[in-house]
């Protein structure tokens, strides 16, 4: 036989035989790296991959995908292709890292990069000195009384509105989106108290408004930087998500340095005729105030907006979930409903104030005006004698914090006390919404709803912040803390004193993957009114 003919065919066998070779030996690899893993606890992992294939298979319900795994161990460990990220649900392991060794975890370049187009070097977005002068001053701005009580007639203000709104609703028997609503309100709100400017999205007809539909957008997909690749690409491309992002800053810069130059001129013009007295108690003008000609327009910026961002969306999302929860648990409505009646009888011969009589439901105008009525019973120090409803909320926020994950870069190599080595460059991040259903941290019936785990022999009590995280720890606690609690008790008080939530059949309730925990097809509800 002619060697020379068949040499050819038994170089290409040759060749197909090594590759059938390598794609052997490929597969044994993966299968011994799976096999490897039967019984790991958390995440499986592929070579190259770690587990980046499961994380964005469970992209939609993580925080459940997550839940799975804590309930087998405390901290997950997730590899990822290019770091890793270790979450952690153990108090003792969060104490570490928001408290004991909280210098070696900033909130990192790698956040700051994803967060700066809207958040720009405002207080939670940046790390160090610049953090620590930002921090103090808005600690003294918040705990100042102008502010407290200038945030109280604006959230009041807004809640009445509201209420307005829900009451037209209940006449015509609509169906309303409450968080819809709520999200309208919270920014109406933070805008006064952080602007001084009223933007009214929340009016009956509820208008639509560059600004709040730019905030929105921003919000969105900023959040989707987390988990888009290639999202450095698009920015530098000005394409996608990232050509329109582009432009919703800019609607937010426009409007924002628009109210900074006349909010300056307006206080110029008052020193000038003597009239300090008269200057606002938004924040920007305190601020500005403060800064006098050290603050720059993009400083300023920055700090308003960050307030916007941490008021308005935390607070909506948490009453959007706290009517829900409400709703669908009807001793829990009922209990508050008593204690908000009870409150507003004892209230009202206290101040001696005589409560208007509406029998008949449907005559908006009487209607009205016993909510009004009421909402003159509510203050800071009267609001706090309503324990069940400060329950309710907390409760709320331990099944349903606003934030739900928090990451943190890693400066250098650590070891969590639970034993887990952490490497510099890497993200570890504390998981509320798990924290919150772990029995470990919270026994046996951690899943369920139940403001009644928040008294002690019929009083109040605290829990660790380390346990209790819906508002951070150690020094990066959260300054609005007491701010957001007199918002949603007092919007909360007039909602559940005087109206009846019923969720629309068959509307699905579940969150949205976003830095906060929103409601992804709302809350479609019908509203009757309370007599």
């Amino acid at each position: 036989m002619n060697l020379t003919i068949i040499a050819p065919f038994r170089n290409r066998y040759n060749n197909m035989g090594g590759l059938v070779i390598l794609i052997c030996m490929i597969f044994s690899w993966i299968f011994l790296h799976r096999w490897s893993q039967r019984n790991k606890k958390g995440p499986k992992t592929w070579p190259f991959l770690g587990a980046a294939i499961e994380q964005l298979m469970n992209y939609d319900r993580m925080h459940d995908w997550l839940v799975q795994y804590f309930s087998m161990s405390k901290t997950v460990v997730v590899p990822m292709p290019f770091t890793t990220y270790t979450y952690i649900a153990d108090p003792v392991n969060v104490e570490h890292v928001l408290k004991t060794n909280f210098s070696n975890y900033p909130k990192g370049e790698v956040f700051h990069s994803y967060m700066e187009v809207l958040l720009g070097h405002g207080i939670f977005n940046v790390d160090g000195e610049l953090w620590k002068r930002q921090r103090k001053t808005a600690s003294l701005e918040f705990a100042s009384r102008n502010l407290r009580d200038f945030s109280t007639k604006v959230f009041k203000e807004y809640a009445l509105k509201l209420s307005t709104i829900l009451s037209q609703s209940s006449f015509l028997n609509q169906q309303i989106d409450m968080q819809e609503l709520l999200m309208r309100m919270t920014l109406d709100s933070i805008c006064k108290v952080g602007f001084g400017v009223e933007i009214g999205t929340l009016n009956p007809n509820s208008p639509n408004n560059s600004f709040a539909q730019a905030f929105d957008t921003a919000n969105i997909i900023v959040t989707l930087r987390f988990i888009d690749p290639l999202w450095k690409i698009k920015k530098i491309l000005n394409l996608g998500s990232e050509a329109q992002l582009g432009k919703s800053i800019k609607i937010i810069d426009d409007f924002t340095y628009s109210v900074i130059r006349r909010r300056k001129a307006e206080i110029e013009d008052a020193k000038k005729n003597g009239q300090q007295n008269q200057m606002k108690n938004d924040i920007l003008s305190r601020f500005i105030e403060l800064g006098e000609n050290h603050a720059t327009d993009k400083s300023l910026r920055d700090v308003v907006l960050n307030f916007v961002v941490a008021g308005r969306d935390t607070t909506a999302t948490t009453l959007s979930w706290a009517i829900y929860m409400v709703m669908t648990h009807s001793h829990v409505a009922q209990k508050l409903y008593l204690e908000l009646k009870t409150f507003e009888e004892n209230q009202a011969k206290e101040e001696n104030v005589t409560l208007p009589q509406y029998d008949d439901k449907d005559d908006p105008k009487l209607f009205n005006q016993r909510v009004v009525q009421f909402s003159k019973l509510l203050n800071k120090d009267s609001l706090e004698k309503l324990h069940y409803l400060h329950a309710v909320i907390t409760e709320t926020l331990r099944l349903y914090p606003a934030v739900p994950q928090d990451p943190k870069g890693v400066i250098e190599d650590d070891v969590l006390p639970d034993g887990t080595k952490i490497k510099a460059g890497g993200m570890v991040t504390y998981v509320p919404y798990s924290m919150g259903r772990m029995e470990y941290n919270w026994g046996p019936d951690a899943a369920s709803f139940k403001p009644e785990r928040w008294f002690k022999d019929g009083v109040l009590k605290n829990e660790s912040p380390f346990k209790f995280t819906a508002f951070q720890a150690g020094p990066r606690i959260c300054l609005g803390k007491d701010s957001a609690y007199l918002q949603m008790r007092m919007v909360l008080a007039i909602l559940c004193r005087f109206y009846k939530f019923n969720l629309v059949p068959d509307h699905q309730v579940k969150y949205r993957m976003m830095t906060i925990l929103s409601m992804a097809h709302g809350l479609r509800v019908t509203v009757e009114k309370r007599s």
